[in-house]
């Protein structure tokens, strides 16, 4: 019986979202972007030269970019051997949840909460919420941020008062940043498990706990959490949950479906996920799915804008390829793709709207230009187990 792999490689987009000026993100593109600027020599921290994507480009890479967006790929020109093509997003967001809920076949059915980009930017009864939750006087941050310049910023005021860090980004989420040791990695989770709800209600997307160490530097740590809303109708993981076949996630997956229909959880940084997925080929039963978010280019690279790094740690992954591709079995199905983009030449720090590559060892052929509900449809089909949502399979 077949098995299938969904690899959500964390913002790797490749531009032409038609819809990118209603968005502020015309003309971004990721892979487009980092491509461009390794061949010319714009990309030699840690690294040098074009961007050498092998084995990703040998299943479609180079010409899903193309496809998407028309820009040229220098360094990525292999024939593809494998499925590949482009898929469009129609959910009115580019942040996580949106991007994975569509992919497992669920748009998602409302407009999300924001908060704005002034300072402060939560409602004093919000503001008041966390403080008698988290038992203090005050709150640090209330400010959109990138989460690794808040923490450089606010971590010494954190320390002395003991006071959470929260803060917000152009997506629809609310964060928290507290040192494990001074403020309680427990004493964090709950505190945000027990925000949720209210957050939920008022159609943010996520409340994510974003724990630290260190006394300067300081280190973000892989005992993030995300408290996301709960579906609102299945999905890939239920369908093939009902199906009696093992769903295994990998990353932050779990969090991000509330855990419906998911049987299992590794997490980690991306290192270890990396041997996590290994470990998947070899041993997940026949029938199963395994679904992988691999969050670092968007968190540690994309949000700071570092194409150099950006770059390295696509020819880390693509590096890492050969062996998991080696060991899939007859008929198996791993897809790669991606959730929005984060393109880290664009303008400030936040996620770009744009189309994501989609490519596929298992299957050969040009699936053209898709939906991302399609991804869902396609592996629901590969499984044998009904369709769920309104994509169209490419087999």
């Amino acid at each position: 019986m077949s098995r299938a792999f969904l690899v959500v490689v964390d913002s790797v987009a490749c531009g032409g979202a038609p819809d990118a000026a209603d968005f502020g993100d015309e003309g971004a593109n990721t892979l487009g972007h980092i491509a461009a600027a390794c061949a010319a020599g714009r990309a030699e921290e840690g690294r040098s030269g074009p961007l050498r994507l092998p084995n990703l480009d040998r299943l479609g890479l180079g010409a899903a970019i193309r496809l998407a967006s028309g820009v040229e790929t220098p360094g990525l020109a292999a024939e593809p051997e494998g499925l590949w093509g482009a898929a469009t997003e129609i959910s009115r967001g580019k942040d996580t949840p949106s991007g994975h809920w569509e992919l497992a076949g669920l748009p998602v059915p409302w407009d999300w909460t924001y908060f704005p980009e002034t300072d402060p930017c939560f409602p004093p009864d919000l503001v008041d919420l966390v403080c008698r939750m988290a038992g203090t006087d005050g709150i640090l941050g209330n400010r959109h941020a990138s989460g690794t310049l808040i923490i450089e910023e606010e971590a010494e005021a954190h320390i002395r008062t003991g006071w959470p860090i929260c803060y917000t980004s152009v997506d629809s989420v609310f964060q928290i940043a507290a040192h494990e040791a001074h403020f309680g990695l427990d004493r964090l989770l709950d505190l945000c498990a027990a925000l949720a709800p209210t957050l939920h209600e008022m159609r943010v997307g996520r409340v994510i706990a974003r724990p630290f160490t260190g006394d300067g530097p300081w280190e973000r740590t892989a005992n993030r959490r995300d408290f996301a809303i709960e579906p609102p109708a299945p999905t890939l993981c239920d369908a093939v949950s009902a199906a009696e076949r093992h769903v295994h996630a990998i990353g932050k997956i779990g969090d991000i479906f509330s855990m419906r229909g998911i049987d299992s959880v590794a997490k980690g940084k991306d290192a270890l996920l990396m041997d996590h997925l290994a470990a998947s080929v070899r041993d997940m039963p026949d029938g199963s799915l395994t679904f992988a978010n691999f969050v670092e280019f968007d968190a540690i690279y994309g949000h700071r804008r570092d194409v150099s790094g950006y770059a390295r740690h696509l020819e880390w992954f693509d590096a890492c390829l050969p062996d998991i591709l080696g060991s899939l079995r007859e008929g198996d199905l791993m897809i790669f793709t991606a959730d929005h983009g984060n393109d880290p030449t664009w303008r400030g720090s936040d996620h770009t709207r744009e189309r994501v590559p989609v490519v596929a060892a298992g299957l050969e052929g040009a699936a053209g230009q898709i939906g991302f509900v399609d991804v869902a449809a396609t592996i629901c089909d590969h499984l044998g187990v009904p369709v769920v949502g309104p994509g169209r399979s490419v087999l």
